[in-house]
């Protein structure tokens, strides 16, 4: 028995030591360089005639821009307004006040097979990109975006 206890601590130790190891290995700049190679693949296939600009005030989110735009069942279609705005901004959760967002015409991109075609994808490799900063809760609405489109 006293040779179990030292075991299991040393095996908890092992197992502790590695997952904190590997939890920091995506860095803030492996972020932005995942989201630029998404955006570069796909910023082509978004339609921006119509498209409005927007500057970010202090106390905004994503999110609630995204909303204002495109409606209140419409939160997670934040990556569109990033996707027309990387040149100034690569990550969403990095916004701040003065940056102007371009908010793309979410239906003209819809109804348009093509540029809804290359939005799956998009949104789909958007949520990769948050699988590997460890948000799978983002990933998973983002797919559902993907899986609907």
């Amino acid at each position: 028995m006293k040779r179990i206890v030292p075991a299991v601590t040393l095996v908890f130790a092992v197992l502790l030591a590695v997952s904190c190891a590997t939890s920091g290995e995506f860095s803030q700049d492996d972020a932005n360089a995942a989201f630029k190679k998404v955006y570069n693949r796909y910023r082509s296939s978004l339609i921006l005639d119509g498209a409005k600009s927007y500057e970010v005030v202090k106390g905004d989110t994503l999110s609630a821009i995204t909303v204002k735009y495109y409606g209140s069942d419409k939160g997670y279609y934040f990556p569109l307004i990033m996707l027309a705005s990387s040149d100034v901004v690569l990550d969403p959760d990095l916004i701040e006040p003065g940056m102007k967002l371009s908010i793309p015409d979410l239906q003209k991109n819809l109804d348009d097979p093509e540029a809804r075609g290359k939005m799956k994808v998009f949104f789909s490799d958007i949520a990769g990109v948050y699988n590997k900063k460890g948000n799978t809760a983002m990933e998973q609405k983002l797919l559902e975006i993907a899986d609907s489109l």
